[in-house]
């Protein structure tokens, strides 16, 4: 897979600026600043591309990113578990969020990513239950492993696996921004969502 461009789209606000192209879409979930842009970025291998908002957890939209001209979406969804958010809006967002990935045809996955040096959190509790319910084909990415050792990286994962009573087929990717680890897999999973196959051999990824 050779990335030959990448651009922002939208925030959207409303389904009625979603893109209308019918272009697969693969969603990324995550706790406000937990590296969903980081993610983006390294995957396109651009900096700054995907932005991280200088108010994290305080805007209610969809940043949709084009991977591609003709080939899938990267969709931001709002971070959520911001704690100096009213439970109110966080509501809100919830059913944003909700009205999205539940009534999105061209929604093909959702990344998941959470924070490898840390138990998940109840809203990434929650939000992996959710998307077990709604049977949406789900990556969970463990990410800022370069934060930690490699040795801890078994115990941090089982530690997942327990935490967000993960099933048994559950795909997990550790992964860090910073050295690239997990990234071959990453590309894979998206891959294969997009269009049904996976990467082989010379593949790439250019910026």
């Amino acid at each position: 897979m050779i990335i030959k461009n990448a651009e922002f789209i939208i925030s959207a606000v409303s389904p009625k600026q979603y893109p209308t192209d019918n272009l697969p879409q693969i969603a990324l979930a995550g706790r406000s600043n937990v590296g969903k842009s980081s993610l983006i970025n390294k995957f396109i291998n651009r900096r700054n591309l995907a932005r991280t908002s200088s108010k994290p957890g305080k805007t209610q939209t969809l940043n949709f990113y084009r991977i591609n001209t003709n080939q899938f979406y990267f969709v931001d969804l709002p971070g959520y578990g911001f704690a100096k958010v009213s439970q109110s809006v966080k509501e809100e967002w919830g059913k944003f969020i909700d009205r999205y990935l539940g009534g999105c045809a061209e929604v093909k996955g959702v990344i998941q990513i959470v924070d490898i040096r840390h138990a998940p959190s109840k809203d990434d509790v929650s939000m992996y239950e959710w998307l077990m319910s709604k049977n949406l084909p789900t990556l969970i990415v463990a990410t800022k492993a370069d934060k930690i050792s490699k040795g801890q990286w078994l115990k941090q994962l089982k530690l997942l696996k327990t935490t967000m009573n993960t099933v048994p087929e559950q795909e997990i990717v550790i992964f860090s921004a910073e050295t690239g680890q997990g990234l071959a897999e990453l590309q894979n999973w998206v891959e294969n969502k997009v269009t049904g196959e996976a990467f082989g051999e010379g593949d790439e990824i250019n910026g």
